[in-house]
């Protein structure tokens, strides 16, 4: 299971051709072998979020993160740590392994509760960033159908192109696209539609390396095409493995910050 893969979560484009896909691979394959990558046990982090305006004007914050991987759940806590104005809020994100809606909360403290996320606010947009919280989660491959439209090749790395369209109606949005390395299978980007079928949202990874033996993305930006408004996240003094409590991922624990 895979967060963010991005925050959940997937760069640009180069035709190359239906018939050189491999006549085998199908996009359900592509997008199981994206969501089945390996991510530790656990990972601890620190984030910077900076939202950025179509003035150019930047908002940042700081946050800690940490996520470990139960089998059939991947549990996430992020603690906000500054600025003032947010510090002390944390959200948690419960998936699962299955096609179960994943179980989310927000603990806000100037009004000292936690709030767990409804099913009708998960395309709501988390703390004025662009990423809804549905996009914090982890998106299980049943819950699209896939189709595997042509192969690209990326700054000279070769992807397949994939397009997952959500099976329950209503769902936010119509579609999404997604590149996906074909050596290593990291989702390099992630074109998100509106339910008029509109580009709405580009997701990119701008950075990613291998730590301890983790395939780990470092700078993700998430822009709305249709505001002119863009989230980036960088990730620094990543650790895999090194052992994090069932504790952290409480409601208690969310009121306590990091």
């Amino acid at each position: 299971m895979k967060t963010i893969k991005l925050l959940a979560i997937t760069v640009v484009l180069l035709f190359s051709g239906v018939n050189m896909m491999n006549s085998q691979t199908t996009g359900l394959q592509v997008m199981q072998k994206v969501y089945d990558l390996p991510s530790g046990k656990d990972t601890q982090a620190e984030l910077t979020m900076t939202l950025i305006n179509k003035q150019g004007e930047k908002r940042v914050r700081q946050l800690k993160q940490y996520i470990a991987d139960e089998g059939s759940v991947e549990k996430k806590i992020m603690y906000f740590t500054a600025p003032a104005d947010v510090k002390g809020t944390s959200f948690m994100n419960w998936s699962y392994s299955s096609a179960k809606d994943d179980d989310q909360w927000i603990y806000l403290p100037a009004l000292k509760r936690t709030k767990r996320i409804s099913s009708g606010s998960k395309g709501d947009y988390f703390m004025g960033s662009d990423f809804t919280y549905d996009d914090l989660g982890e998106r299980h491959p049943d819950e699209d159908t896939h189709k595997l439209l042509r192969e690209e090749t990326v700054d000279g790395k070769p992807c397949f192109v994939v397009e997952s369209t959500p099976k329950a109606k209503g769902h936010m949005y119509s579609k999404t696209i997604t590149w996906v390395l074909k050596d290593t299978y990291i989702g390099l980007k992630r074109e998100f539609y509106d339910p008029n079928a509109k580009l709405l949202k580009t997701l990119t990874i701008k950075n990613f390396k291998k730590i301890s033996g983790v395939w780990v993305i470092l700078d993700t930006e998430m822009k709305n095409v249709q505001k002119n408004h863009s989230t980036t996240i960088s990730l620094a003094n990543v650790k895999i493995n090194q052992g994090v409590p069932a504790s952290k991922f409480t409601e208690r624990s969310m009121t306590m910050g990091q």
